[in-house]
């Protein structure tokens, strides 16, 4: 028979594929036209940001997605300082690398750390973790209390651009634990009325993860097994993200809080292929 731990990842898969079903296939949201029209821009926006000599942190970049976006960033060369937040020092043999900002904090006294926070103008959050490798507890605790200090210190320190990294179908009032978390987030962090807020909605995260997920190598197995058209809905390549996150950041914002859902992301991530400068 089964162990406890297969039963439990095919209980989380079990779960996650029917949050996704129960989701809309039609992802278009409004401005996604506009979207489009800026993307032949894209190569002027890059040199124009990048003559403005901003400064940005990176929270999560020892998880996947955040490893991705910090390797993009400094191919890109679109920032003048990059930090990274984390709980411990990540160590890099490349020589891109060499000049990447590390601050250590504990995510418990994270106001004891404020001054990690100051000084930077753009800000990516990609923290996250998973009820099976948490539990519950520790689960809301990363994906909600971690987040929401952060992005309080980094308000308060500066940070004009704050871009999280959310999930499909986040919603606050959700009866499944992880999207309630996401959507009550998302909420929370818009209320500190940043200059300018960036949410990302993609689906399922189609990568090699470092880190073994049981579960999520089983949903993206699943994923890959259905047509490139009906799975490019509920599912993008981690890379597609990251490229999204930047071509979006080095857009003009109108001020407003943005939300660019899977479908916004895939197009916007495959936007132009001339991404090093």
């Amino acid at each position: 028979m089964p162990g406890p731990a297969a039963l439990s990842a095919a209980a989380a898969v079990a779960a996650l594929v029917a949050a996704l079903l129960l989701l809309r296939l039609e992802d278009a949201g409004p401005g996604s036209g506009s979207r489009m029209a800026e993307t032949e821009a894209l190569p002027k926006l890059r040199e124009d940001f990048r003559m403005q000599n901003k400064s940005v942190f990176i929270l999560g970049a020892s998880g996947e997605t955040g490893r991705v976006l910090l390797k993009e960033i400094l191919e890109q060369s679109l920032f003048s300082k990059v930090t990274l937040i984390g709980r411990r020092k990540l160590t890099f043999d490349e020589d891109a690398y060499k000049n990447v900002n590390q601050e250590v904090v504990d995510f418990e006294k994270l106001e004891d750390y404020a001054s990690a926070f100051e000084g930077h103008d753009v800000g990516f959050c990609c923290l996250g973790t998973t009820r099976s490798k948490a539990g519950a507890e520790g689960f809301v605790r990363v994906d909600r209390d971690y987040v929401l200090k952060s992005a309080e210190l980094a308000k308060a320190g500066g940070c004009k651009h704050f871009n999280l990294l959310s999930s499909k179908g986040a919603d606050k009032s959700s009866n499944f634990l992880y999207l309630q978390v996401k959507g009550e987030v998302e909420a929370r962090v818009e209320e500190l009325k940043f200059d300018r807020y960036s949410i990302f909605r993609p689906g399922v995260l189609l990568c090699d993860r470092q880190e073994s997920r049981p579960g999520e190598w089983l949903v993206r197995k699943f994923f890959g097994s259905l047509p490139e058209s009906w799975a490019g809905g509920h599912s993008v390549p981690v890379v597609t993200v990251v490229r999204a996150m930047l071509n979006n950041a080095v857009r003009l914002g109108d001020g407003t809080t943005e939300l660019l859902d899977n479908k916004a992301i895939h197009d916007l991530g495959k936007a132009d292929g001339s991404l090093k400068p």
